[in-house]
């Protein structure tokens, strides 16, 4: 075949390369490295910036240390949350060189909060895991089985721009509203009450949203102040909803907010006199980085 490259690659590099690369040995206070990004990118898969799956590990046992309510997770000194069983998924996980330097990198961690090493659970077919399971939701979902729900893995927020008078040179702070709670369920939906806002009709408007997978007690309403980098920013989205009115205005709405069994956020704005305008995203769209 036309283009053909052939190399021989020897068993020692590959595994130098998953030992050095993508799974180092590593303190648990050592996180995945960020990189400037691209303005633009290729659309695709929502690559991470750092390939060492053993820095993801450490940030992901932290975030659930740090957001976790009381009790509900076994912390180290440190803060780290110590789990005590692993269930391994997926067919790159055949590899026992892949299982045992997880295990090693997680039991070493253990180690220096004093805790006991972790016990791996059997699972019956790795390879087949993850389609056997999308495929037991697709009969749960029908009726035929039990279905579990873990609700929505992110807390949602809605950009508010704050009223303040103009200050040449400096845009006015932002805000950011709880529209959606962690943990709310796919096919439910909430109002947030005793809140108004003022909606922009008639002409384009750029709405801006953003989320957190560590914010976990937020509630529809919270209005949030000085978010920082608390928060990562979803991409923007430009619309013009339609006004009664010939030229454009703001009007008052409260927030309805849905989240439907396929994964999309729809943001109701309800004016006082029944009008209703709809924003809309998929809740399992990628974070911009």
């Amino acid at each position: 075949m036309g283009g053909t490259i052939k190399a021989t690659l020897l068993r020692s590099d590959i595994e130098q390369s998953l030992e050095q690369g993508f799974l180092p040995a590593t303190a648990s206070s050592e996180m995945p490295a960020h990189q400037r990004r691209m303005g633009l990118q290729e659309l695709g898969l929502p690559y991470a910036a750092d390939a060492a799956i053993t820095r993801h590990m450490a940030r992901f046992l932290r975030q659930q240390a740090a957001t976790a309510e009381h009790g509900a997770v076994r912390r180290g000194p440190s803060g780290l949350a110590c789990p005590t069983h692993v269930l391994f998924n997926g067919g790159v996980l055949n590899a026992s060189l892949v299982r045992e330097r997880l295990l090693a990198t997680l039991d070493s961690w253990l180690r220096e909060e004093g805790m006991s090493p972790v016990k791996p659970l059997s699972g019956e077919d790795l390879m087949h895991a993850v389609s056997r399971g999308a495929a037991y939701y697709g009969v749960a979902r029908t009726g035929r089985g039990v279905r579990i729900r873990g609700g929505v893995p992110r807390t949602y927020y809605v950009a508010v721009e704050s009223a303040m008078p103009s200050i040449p040179g400096i845009p006015a702070p932002l805000k950011a509203l709880t529209v959606v709670p962690f943990g709310m369920e796919e096919g439910t939906e909430v109002r947030i009450p005793g809140r108004e806002f003022g909606l922009v009709v008639g002409q384009a408007a750029e709405f801006r949203f953003f989320t957190s997978a560590a914010r976990k007690n937020d509630q529809p309403g919270d209005l949030i102040e000085d978010f920082g980098d608390e928060l990562a920013e979803l991409s923007p989205m430009e619309v013009s909803f339609g006004s009664a009115e010939s030229s454009s205005e703001v009007v008052p709405v409260s927030f309805e907010t849905v989240v439907t069994e396929t994964g999309m956020l729809q943001l109701w704005c309800v004016a006082r006199d029944g009008r209703r305008w709809k924003l809309e995203f998929n809740v399992r769209e990628r974070v911009a980085g």
